[in-house]
Order: structure tokens, then sequence, then C-alpha cells
């Protein structure tokens, strides 16, 4: 227990409250914080400064704390670390950190990795003069003679695709405004295709831009006028076509062109029909789909490249009940199939010529695997990456004729011995009698008869898969006694379609209670006590912690948020902040009254009540372009104005970064060191 004096006895800020009325279906709220969403109001940022001088004044008696945990976490970064090559149009591309810098250098070798390096970009040069820094969508021209990538300087996601000639090293001229960042090269070496946003940050039109022109003559290619849909555009694994890809949450549509003739019309792929999702890449003359076309978990299916709408389609593949196809990577003698049974992934190789197949084992009880880097078609080898919470981040290239694994690298964690630590799935008993799978992981000699503080993490949205991988930053945990675990509740897709579907909509409220059912399970198995347990989550893993402790305050000791959607309600109803049109599918349209009424039963703002909360730490970044800001920021607010007990409650708002944070692989750990010295302390440990 910690003596109530532990932490600094210091008032904390009060928001203004300047009651708002929003009537909606007849009903009426008040939103007295609806003001901080005034982002150019210098009001708001002294009161977002003011609440972070708190923080850190709170915050003070765990400084040494974190000063140690940060040295802990960046002492487990490799400093001069290097990723896998791989070979592509005639190169070898990789990328390389060097001692304490904080940002890649992109590199290549022509044709062997004994030849002479090529550094095509070093964003620690770009970063310079920059508290943030992205650079991401790195693309090179086919002719190896021009780099395309896009550079975020504000953490808003609004990219500026820039070009480097690699042949002199100098950039050329053109700067591309208010992109998604990513560029795709048409075989004519000079055209490239790109995404512009809306003022939501929605992708929604599609251009084509010519080396050495300026932007202002670029060419409108695609318009995605349908304000629920994002588009986007990549090129196929066999490089013949460039496509574009509309898309909503539960319906997709896809148009292309010929690389070789970027100037041609697009020909539509199929029309969209709502509720139909399809993804599609090409090689040799064809065509292949994943759809879920009567087919819930997806099934495979082919067409030849000049006759692609569905009635022309063929099955190769069949849908499965309880197997889940998320993905598939394309050879000229195979195709790979990404695959999700029980929870657990597996990859599937299907020999094109005599249509057998085999599968990758993996030993563990509990992992994350995937496809990685196959850009070659014509080889015998998969490379997939491979993790588990005792097993660090492996690259792995598989011999699919012959079955033999050559581990290509793993990373190397300094101090870490695989050995002293135990991983294993679980799985708890939901309220209506679903089982939910729990991975758990903790350092062997400091499992405890009366129970570990515990940490739980949790998502559940969008059909994102939480999977079990490897991560050098729990350690810090593990080894001052804590068990990590993972609740894969339904929102997410790791048991199928259908625990997505269980999920969403008028089924969200499926996710908190799994999440509610995880917790109170571990508890019973003596993993942790209730005031022994904490939980996590961000994002959309947010709007779950928020909603848990509305409904269940009691259960947990501490509990972190971070970049949370927690005013959902009023974001849903907002059609001018991005995400929200596109996730009617998600969510609900709340302009629909049943669908308003729903997510107002469980939107956390909504729904602080005047009663005892645990301590809360919410992190958020003042460009956040995913969840605003002032989500939290009201939050927090209201939290402070209704709460009845004397627990801490924290707003950290990092002023310089967006929806990930901080940017640099060593700056981002000083926000995971303030959260786990949050954690720490409430447990009673200082070091």
């Amino acid at each position: 227990m910690i003596p109530k004096n532990s932490f600094t006895q210091t008032a904390p800020p009060a928001a203004e409250k300047k009651p708002v009325e929003i009537t909606v279906h007849g009903h009426t709220r008040i939103d007295n914080y609806f003001w901080l969403r005034e982002r150019e109001n210098p009001k708001v940022i002294e009161y977002l400064k003011k609440e972070n001088d708190y923080t850190k004044e709170m915050m003070k008696p765990t400084k040494s704390l974190q000063e140690k945990l940060y040295k802990e976490l960046t002492e487990r970064i490799k400093k001069d670390d290097s990723s896998v090559p791989y070979f592509k149009n005639g190169y070898y591309n990789y990328y390389r950190y060097e001692e304490r810098k904080e940002y890649p250098i992109y590199c290549r070798k022509k044709e062997s990795l004994s030849n002479e390096e090529e550094i095509i970009l070093d964003v620690n040069i770009l970063s310079e003069n920059h508290s943030y820094y992205s650079a991401t969508g790195l693309s090179v021209s086919p002719d190896n003679n021009f780099l395309a990538f896009g550079e975020d300087t504000f953490g808003r996601r609004k990219f500026v695709i820039l070009f480097k000639d690699l042949v002199t090293g100098k950039f050329l001229p053109d700067r591309i405004t208010n992109t998604t960042g990513y560029a795709v090269w048409a075989n004519d070496n000079k055209t490239i295709y790109y995404t512009k946003r809306d003022e939501t940050l929605r992708g929604y039109k599609i251009f084509k831009h010519k080396i050495g022109t300026d932007e202002s003559f670029d060419e409108e290619v695609y318009h995605e006028i349908d304000e629920t849909f994002s588009v986007y555009v990549y090129k196929s694994k066999s490089e013949k076509f460039i496509i574009i890809c509309s898309f909503s949450t539960i319906t997709t549509e896809y148009r292309f062109i010929n690389a070789d003739s970027p100037d041609a019309d697009l020909i539509l792929f199929n029309p969209r029909k709502r509720g139909h999702e399809y993804t599609i890449d090409h090689l040799g003359d064809k065509f292949f789909i994943k759809t879920n076309l009567n087919a819930k978990n997806f099934r495979i299916m082919t067409t030849h490249e000049s006759a692609t709408s569905i009635e022309n389609w063929t099955e190769i593949i069949p849908h499965q009940k309880d197997i889940l196809i998320e993905s598939f990577e394309l050879f000229n003698d195979y195709i790979v199939l990404q695959e999700r049974i029980n929870g657990l992934t597996r990859l599937r190789i299907k020999d094109l010529k005599d249509n057998s197949e085999k599968y990758v084992d993996f030993d563990e009880e509990t992992y994350e695997a995937s496809l990685y880097s196959n850009y070659n078609p014509d080889t015998d080898y998969l490379r997939y990456s491979y993790s588990s919470l005792t097993t660090p981040d492996s690259v792995i290239d598989f011999n699919m004729r012959t079955g033999e694994k050559i581990i290509r690298k793993q990373d190397e964690v300094p101090g870490f011995n695989p050995s002293e630590y135990k991983s294993k799935r679980i799985f708890a008993e939901a309220n209506d009698g679903t089982k939910v799978p729990v991975s758990l992981v903790y350092k062997k000699v400091l499992k405890s008869e009366e129970g570990n503080p515990l940490l739980l993490y949790g998502y559940g949205a969008y059909g994102i898969n939480t999977n079990a991988h490897f991560s050098s930053s729990i350690i810090s945990l593990l080894d001052r006694g804590f068990v990590y675990a993972i609740a894969h509740v339904r929102g997410g897709e790791e048991m199928g379609r259908h625990w997505y579907e269980e999920g969403k909509l008028f089924k969200k409220k499926n996710t908190f209670t799994d999440f509610i059912a995880c917790a109170e399970f571990l508890i019973e198995k003596g993993y942790t006590t209730q005031d022994k347990m904490f939980a996590v989550g961000g994002s959309a893993g947010g709007l779950l912690i928020g909603a848990v402790i509305n409904m269940r305050p009691d259960l947990f000791k501490g509990v972190i948020a971070v970049v949370p959607f927690v005013d959902v309600i009023n974001t849903m109803l907002d059609e001018s902040i991005p995400l929200t049109t596109s996730e009617y599918d998600e969510w609900g349209n709340p302009n629909e009254k049943d669908y308003y009424e729903y997510i107002l039963s469980y939107s956390p703002y909504d729904n602080v009540e005047s009663k005892d909360y645990p301590n809360i730490l919410v992190m958020t970044g003042l460009h956040d372009s995913q969840v605003q800001y002032w989500e939290p920021a009201k939050w927090v607010a209201k939290l402070r104005e209704k709460k009845t007990d004397d627990n801490l409650l924290l707003l950290h708002t990092n002023m310089e970064a967006g929806h990930s944070g901080a940017s640099g692989r060593f700056r981002r750990f000083k926000e995971l060191a303030l959260e786990y010295a949050f954690i720490l302390y409430l447990s009673g440990i200082h070091e």
C-alpha cells in the first residue's frame, strides 16, 4: 500500500465550464467542455500546459524511476542495428541505424551484398531542426534512378511527397502537398500516382504527377465521392498494373490501369456491392482475389486479366467455417495464405503445379507470425516474420519445396534470457459463455502464489488482431514482478470473422464485457488481485478503457489510456472530423436514433458519474489526426468534476506529436517510462 503522501499534494487544474446544449433526436445533452475543441484558442493551450505541469509535479516522486526506466528501455535497443536485406529490381535494399541516432538510414547495394553501399536516404539529416519528423512510403522508380517518399514534420499525417535523384544525390524541386505520403511509379519512370487528403484527412482523390512539373499541373485520375469510402493506390506483384482501391469498413471496389500506359483510362475490376469485401493482386496473366462472396471467412478465386467481372471468377481455395484467410502472397509456383485458426496464425502453402499443400509449423503456445517482404515471385523461398512474448522479432526464410527454415535475423536484446520467462494462453469465459483467449507472460522465479501485479492490454476494434508479439519494453515490468496479459476480446478478428462482427455496432459492448471477464478470470486464477490489477489501451483501446472503468471502476488499481477515443457520440455526429463518416459501419451512424441511443449508452465521456474511479493516466498528442486531442482533454476535465475519490488523474499532452506519439527510436521511450513509472509506483515499486 502506498502512503497518501507518496505523491505531491497539489491542486489539479480545473477547466472552465462553458455549457453547450446539443439536441439530437429530441434528446438534449449539456457539454460543459465543448470549448476545448478550439485548437487556436490560447486558453486551450494554456489549459493543456497546466495539465502537463500538474502531471510533472504529481509524478516528481518517480523522477529517478523514470530515468532508470528510460535507461533500461533504450539499452535493450541495439544501437547499430540493421534490417535483413531484400532483393528487388537488381538491388539489395535495407535500412540501418547508427549509434545513438534516432532515425534510420536507408541503403542499397547493386547485385551483391559485397558491393559498395549507396545511401538512399538519411532520415537523421532530414530531421534536423524538426521536433517531430516522419519519412514514409519510400519508393524507387523502375529504372532505379529516382526516389519518392513522404515527409511529415507535424505528426498530423499530412505528408508532402518529395523526390530525390539517386544518380546525382540531389533533391528535385517537385513537391506534392497534403498527401498520404505514398507514391506509386508507372513503368515510364516519370509518372507517379498518389492519394490526396480532403479537409477531414480522408484519402479521397488519386492524382498522377509527371516528374519535373509543378503540382498544379497534376491530373486527377479518380475521385471517391462517397464520404464513407477512402481510396489508395498500389502496384501489383507482377508490376504490370497500377491498382486503385476504394474501401469502407465492409465494402471494397477496385480499378486498374496498365503501368506501361499511365495515360490510359482506368478499368473497373468489379463494381461495389454493400457488404462485399475483396482484395486483388496480379501475377502471370491472372488476378487473384480474396473475397467474402458467400464466404464469411473468405476464399481465394482467380480470373484472367482480360475478364475481371465477378461472373468470370473461379474458386481455387474454398471457404472454411473455422479458418479465416487474412492475406495471401503470390509466387510463380505457389500461393501462400496467412490464416487464423483458433486465435493463432498459420502459413499455408499451396503448390500451384500439383495442388499439394504444406504448413509452416510454429512450436509455441502463443505467438505472432506474418508474411514479410516477398518481392521476388520467382523463388522457392517464403520470407516471414515471427515473434512471441518470449522470442524476439525474427525474420525467417522457408524453402517451400524442401521445408528448410533459415533464420536470417533474430533481434538482439541485451540482458534478455528467454529461458527465464514463461508464456502461455488461457481462456476466460464471457458473460454469454463465449471463450475469450488471454495471452500471458511473466518471469518464472517472480511468479507469486498470492498474485502478482498485472498489466492487462486490450484493443478490440476494426477487426484488427492483437497478437502476442515480443516487446523488449515489457521486460522492465516482468523483471519487477509484473505479469503482462493480452485480452483478445471481440471486435478483433482473432477467432474468425464472427469475432469482429460480435464486437461492433449493436454488439460493441461485448468488447467491454469480454475485457472485464478476462480481468475477473485472471484474479480468480490467482495471477493477480484486485488491488494489483492495471489496464492499458490506446485509441479504440482507449475507448475500451474508458468504457470499462465506467462499468467496473472497482476492478482496477490504475489504468492508462493512450490517445483514447472517448467522446464517441460527439465525434460520430461531426462529419468534419477525420474518420467519422467512414466509420459508420464500425460504430453506427448516430444520425439514426437507435444507433444514437446505443452509442450514448457506452460513450465514456457521456457516462462519467459521481463515483470513485481508479488511478488514471491519460496520454495524447496535440496534432493527433485520428483521435483529436480534445477528446481526452474533455474526458479528464469531466472526470475531475465528477469523481469522488482522491486517486490520481493525470493528463499528458505531447505538444509536438500526433496519434503515434513522439518520433525517433529513443525519444518515444520517454513517454513509455512515464507510463510504466505510474503503475510501478502505484504498485509500491519505487526502483
